[in-house]
């Protein structure tokens, strides 16, 4: 009788940590260190926030507490998700057996075909949590609000009026981002412009020389549009980050420490399966599934702009 592998695995709870984590913090926004990260949200977590007025005063010789000290608090509320995927083995064990064999152009592929199948998944995963934190709505399949959501809805962010950006506006458009910035918060370390591609893409090519913004006509160090090298972009000394779950022409500006992404990465509901198929109906498929939470969140909405 021929001998049969099955490939079947099972992580769950703390033991699917390192999966979930690979998952999902290998998203573009994540992956850069681009928000707070808050990794063992069970459900909900409280986000507080202290508003004070001048709390400086005329000395006296007694203790007179007049300032104004206000309490206030935003809530992040992950949300369940599962991937369900069936996928046939036929078509990933030629790539899996090359990488084995040192014929791949993959440096680390597991050794283990579940672990390879599992990144494939992460891959996707990461990709769509990406998207879904900028992007993201609620009431889609999949989704949880993201921070286009909850900014739109939320008055006390600072808004601006946008337009279609390309390289002939760009360094206006985004002068418009920075002039919104409240004083208060211009000047702070992590502050950041984060942008959608097409915007990045703008900026770099408007920095290759219009003639205009007393770039010259050859832009920077007069390279034209060979300057960029993939080093870091700034903005009126303000680090610009490219995102890639923003829409096309939106921009946001605030500092990296108010904006939050939650999960549980040691919640007892994680769980990560690869479960072969051929020992129950003799196919070839492997139905892959995995659990996590994920949400997003902001603390102080006056503190943020959005450019829409």
């Amino acid at each position: 009788m021929a001998t049969t592998t099955s490939i079947t695995t099972t992580y769950a709870g703390e033991f699917a940590s390192k999966y979930i984590a690979a998952a999902l913090l290998s998203a573009d926004t994540l992956d850069k260190g681009l928000v707070e990260i808050m990794p063992n949200v069970h459900y909900k977590q409280v986000i507080q926030k202290i508003g004070t007025d001048d709390i400086v005063k005329d000395a006296t010789c007694d203790f007179t507490p007049t300032s104004t000290l206000t309490l206030s608090e935003r809530v992040l509320t992950v949300e369940e998700f599962q991937v369900n995927l069936q996928l046939c083995r036929k078509d990933f064990l030629s790539t899996w057996q090359g990488a084995q064999m040192g014929y791949s152009v993959y440096d680390n592929l597991p050794a283990d075909f579940s672990d390879f199948l599992i990144a494939h998944v992460a891959g996707k995963v990461a990709q769509k949590i990406e998207t879904n934190i900028w992007q993201g709505v609620n009431a889609t399949a999949g989704e949880f609000d993201g921070f286009q959501a909850l900014l739109a809805a939320d008055g006390d962010v600072v808004d601006v009026v946008g337009t279609s950006v390309d390289a002939s506006n760009v360094i206006t458009e985004m002068g418009k981002v920075v002039d919104a910035i409240p004083s208060a918060l211009y000047g702070k370390e992590d502050l950041t412009i984060y942008v959608s591609q097409k915007v990045a893409k703008a900026y770099v090519r408007a920095l290759g020389g219009f003639g205009a913004s007393g770039l010259g006509a050859a832009g920077v160090d007069n390279k034209g549009t060979m300057w960029y090298g993939d080093q870091p972009l700034y903005f009126d000394g303000i680090r610009v980050a490219m995102v890639n779950g923003m829409p096309s022409d939106d921009m946001v500006a605030a500092q990296s420490s108010n904006l939050y992404f939650g999960t549980g990465l040691l919640s007892d509901s994680n769980e990560v399966k690869v479960l072969d198929m051929g020992d129950l109906d003799g196919s070839q498929n492997v139905r892959v599934i995995m659990r996590f939470t994920a949400g997003i969140q902001y603390g102080f909405g006056s503190e943020v702009v959005y450019y829409t």
